[in-house]
């Protein structure tokens, strides 16, 4: 057995046989938004409310989409955020980011820029301190879906 890709590569074309791998992209599926949801929180109870998703409902470009998630908390020893993840329902990967806060933290918020492949839902989910998942979701439509620009 070949110990390095470059002995592995000269065997195969010693041998005239030259592998062909084809690489596609994962196709999204409501099940994998499910499981990579069902990963976080294990089999706890989501519940809506406490929690808000600020993201444009509809975007021109879905290469960079702004978002804001922040949950209503006073973020004190005994009461704050631990973490808050989103999800989405159509990327490869869906799940598009953890973060990871505490009592030192000021304050629940979280904001960045994203990237959709296509129109979609949008799922934010915050963990507080007394172990309790919360949700909410968006829909967002991208007009003009990421990485599908052609390279001349």
């Amino acid at each position: 057995m070949p110990s390095t890709r470059r002995q592995f590569l000269h065997l195969t074309v010693a041998a005239g046989t030259i592998p062909i791998v084809t690489i596609r992209p994962i196709e999204a599926t409501p099940a994998m938004l499910g499981t990579a949801i069902r990963n976080v929180v294990g089999e706890a109870q989501l519940r809506t409310g406490k929690i808000r998703l600020d993201i444009p409902p509809l975007v021109e470009n879905g290469n960079t989409v702004p978002m804001t998630v922040s949950v209503a908390s006073p973020m004190t020893a005994a009461d704050y955020v631990k973490s808050i993840h989103v999800f989405n329902e159509k990327n490869p990967q869906p799940n598009i980011g953890n973060f990871h806060l505490g009592p030192w933290a000021g304050r629940a918020q979280v904001s960045t820029r994203i990237r959709l492949a296509d129109s979609q839902k949008v799922v934010a989910i915050a963990r507080l301190s007394d172990d309790s998942f919360w949700q909410v979701a968006a829909d967002v439509v991208v007009t003009l879906a990421a990485c599908t620009e052609e390279v001349n």
